[in-house]
């Protein structure tokens, strides 16, 4: 069976969690000898040694550049490479889009690269940025969504396949284009919706693609019951149309144990450790008012935020009105090395998510025997159970009294980092592909 899926972003340059679920589905789905062709936005990264194929996109529109509905195409993928993996084959399309993206942010991007730009041109320094004209890139994020879908549907003319596999909204159209072609069935994969990812305050846009994608896909994944709750609520779907399948953790993690923090620095402090995109849909005020709780009650502690997002300046503000700036650390975005060194050296790992539709986090935390607390309104915690402490967001008072606890009583802390290793022992990517392959297999 030869499936063609449809993503926007794969190891090793990842913003969150659906890099990495992708990441650990394709390598399962392999190992079970599915033959995967990946399609992922790009814009002059280099992925490395990444166990791909990499195709020009020559190979779909020929060497001369393409003109359809007024879309120009240039430019190429970079050299065919072979890697390791001979079942999973990787097509990288020249895009502005990034996980995680706005209309606004889009923009920002394309100014931002626009003056990275100038300043190589003025200084003769040759800087890896993006060749930005009108003629390559659209004008906004809902043209560059379309310019992608365009692609799609030139890949599904050029590749043989059984069944299209979509990752999130922003290929749902290339991914329907590739269904209109091929007439092959659709699997859309909901990792989040935009009522997770904007708490509430959706882009209409947005929605309406979701939407049409869930409408014209004959199998709907998500990644938790809360999930498909959701979809059912508030895309008016039918919920016999949709499969819940868990997302999972890598067990395999190389590490050279080394602090992204010195720690002569930090000297005998506990650490807990928040990770993740600093956005409204994460909680970080949240964890930013436990800690100033626990803090007045238990000196011996670091707080670490590691990430970044459109709310980074505004937590960087609020710990500092609390006067908590000897005890909390902001990281910045961190590097996938940077970061499992960071989930060793923890102590303690917090989930406050305000909407999380999965949260693969915490399971990376917990493969380093590290205690994790997570909040009930995440899918995660509908696997952990008791292997984790669960609370609700909001309750800070709960969470900070739970920090205190893990933090103060060794016997507590040391059963919950047995569990957490046990815990990550049964969750496993093989079960989410061996799923996934029996959704597959009802089509036929």
């Amino acid at each position: 069976m030869k499936i063609l899926m449809f993503g926007w972003e794969f190891p090793p340059h990842i913003s969150g969690g659906l890099g990495t679920a992708c990441f650990g589905i394709t390598q399962a789905l392999t190992s079970l000898g599915i033959e995967v062709v990946f399609v992922v936005p790009k814009s002059n990264f280099d992925y490395g040694s990444a166990p791909v194929k990499i195709i020009r996109p020559d190979d779909i529109l020929g060497p001369e550049m393409a003109t359809e509905e007024g879309v120009r195409w240039g430019g190429g993928l970079g050299k065919e490479e072979l890697f390791t993996q001979a079942l999973l084959k990787e097509y990288k399309i020249d895009a502005m889009l990034h996980p995680y993206m706005t209309e606004e942010s889009y923009i920002e991007h394309i100014q931002h690269q626009e003056e990275l730009q100038f300043v190589a041109q003025r200084s003769g320094k040759n800087f890896s940025v993006a060749k930005i004209n009108n003629d390559i890139y659209g004008s906004s994020l809902m043209a560059e969504v379309e310019r992608y879908a365009l692609v799609g549907k030139y890949i599904s003319q050029k590749e043989s396949f059984d069944v299209i596999h979509a990752h999130d909204w922003m290929t749902f159209k290339a991914a329907v284009e590739a269904k209109n072609v091929s007439g092959k069935p659709l699997v859309v994969h909901i990792h989040a919706t935009e009522f997770d990812r904007t708490a509430g305050h959706i882009n209409s846009e947005i929605y309406c693609i979701e939407k049409y994608g869930m409408d014209m896909a004959d199998k709907i994944v998500a990644v938790s019951k809360r999930t498909k709750e959701l979809i059912v609520n508030r895309y008016n779907i039918d919920p016999a149309k949709i499969e819940v399948v868990y997302n999972a953790v890598e067990k395999e993690v190389a590490l050279q144990i080394n602090s992204v923090l010195d720690k002569s620095e930090l000297a005998k402090d506990k650490i807990v450790l928040f990770l993740g995109r600093i956005t409204a849909q994460k909680g970080p005020e949240f964890f930013i008012e436990a800690a100033n709780k626990v803090i007045k009650k238990y000196k011996d502690v670091r707080f670490v935020m590691a990430g970044a997002g459109d709310l980074s300046k505004k937590m960087i503000e609020k710990m500092a009105e609390m006067r908590i700036v000897d005890r909390f650390h902001f990281t910045g975005f961190l590097s996938q090395v940077e970061r499992e060194k960071l989930f060793a050296m923890s102590d303690l790992y917090v989930m406050p998510s305000v909407s999380e539709p999965f949260g693969i986090t915490p399971l990376e935390a917990m493969r380093h025997g590290v205690p994790v607390i997570v909040s009930k309104q995440s899918g995660v915690s509908e696997l952990l159970g008791d292997d984790a402490i669960l609370v609700d967001f909001w309750d800070v008072d709960k969470l900070s009294a739970a920090i205190i606890k893990v933090l103060t009583d060794k016997k507590f802390a040391k059963r919950l980092s047995k569990k957490s290793v046990k815990a990550v022992e049964r969750i496993d990517w093989n079960n989410t592909a061996e799923d996934l392959l029996a959704i597959y297999k009802k089509f036929f």
